[in-house]
């Protein structure tokens, strides 16, 4: 197998630095309009340790949206239009920035996600769901198998009751001998630590999704992850691993519709 062929999405789909380009115009008109935002909510002392909240009229759930690259470009300039489609359907939506490999190690990002989420609750006392990109599906699921009351006993056990990862990279060891896994700088022990499908199955209400035009091995792992964790797959038609993100602007696309039930459902923490 080809493994920087199946894993390499920049070079595998022709034009996907103008989609990225356009991402960008997209977040920064959305959040120019949209009038109830705290940007650059501080969840660490970090200047990349920050986080976008957009809020709905009323009060009502709560997600986070993690933008991908990854693990080492983008941040949240680049996912804020993704919160639109969420926000019309009256679910609040935080997207946060991290640091990046190889300046930090994997392991910090997930730590500094779980203090964003951590930071989130404190602020509008719920639970959350967690929807994200690419590497942003790998911590999406990572944070719905944390436990949180190792981390602060005051925080609700299945504080992230639901995740949707899209186009995630739940196993990291196939990607060691590519272009991307070098920036990485992980062992094979480390990457199969920080690899969701070989850790135990969390509770909450798990859904992956995918393009039904990416690569096989994205494919695999949504299904694979899907199953080893009693979670669903869906793979969307004709996507690839870019425009897998199109719907999320549009509160009447029935993904938008299937993540708002599932913030909808999550109790009050």
């Amino acid at each position: 197998m080809d493994l920087e062929s199946e894993y390499n999405n920049r070079a595998r789909v022709p034009g996907s630095a103008e989609i990225i380009a356009g991402w960008a115009r997209e977040a920064e008109a959305f959040r120019t309009t949209w009038a109830r935002k705290t940007l650059d909510l501080p969840y660490g002392t970090g200047p990349r340790e920050r986080l976008d909240l957009f809020e709905p009229d009323g009060d009502g759930p709560v997600a986070v949206f993690i933008h991908g690259g990854y693990w080492q470009a983008l941040d949240k300039s680049f996912a804020s239009h993704c919160a639109r489609g969420l926000l019309l359907r009256g679910v609040a939506v935080a997207v946060p920035s991290y640091d990046l490999c190889p300046h930090v190690p994997l392991a910090r990002i997930v730590a500094q996600m779980q203090a964003a989420c951590a930071v989130l609750h404190r602020r509008t006392g719920r639970r959350l769901l967690v929807a994200g990109h690419s590497a942003g599906g790998q911590l999406a699921a990572m944070l719905m198998g944390t436990d949180w009351q190792a981390i602060d006993p005051a925080l609700p056990t299945g504080l992230v009751g639901a995740a949707l990862p899209i186009s995630g990279v739940f196993e990291i060891e196939p990607l060691l001998p590519t272009t991307i896994g070098r920036g990485l700088n992980l062992t094979a022990a480390e990457a199969r630590a920080l690899s969701p499908r070989w850790q135990a199955a969390a509770p909450g209400d798990l859904h992956c999704v995918v393009g039904g035009a990416e690569s096989d091995e994205f494919r695999r792992q949504t299904r694979d992850f899907a199953a080893a964790w009693g979670g669903t797959a869906e793979e969307l038609p004709g996507a690839n691993h870019f425009t897998v993100l199109d719907p999320f602007p549009d509160p009447s696309h029935p993904l938008v519709a299937h993540a708002a039930a599932m913030a909808g459902r999550l109790a009050p923490g």
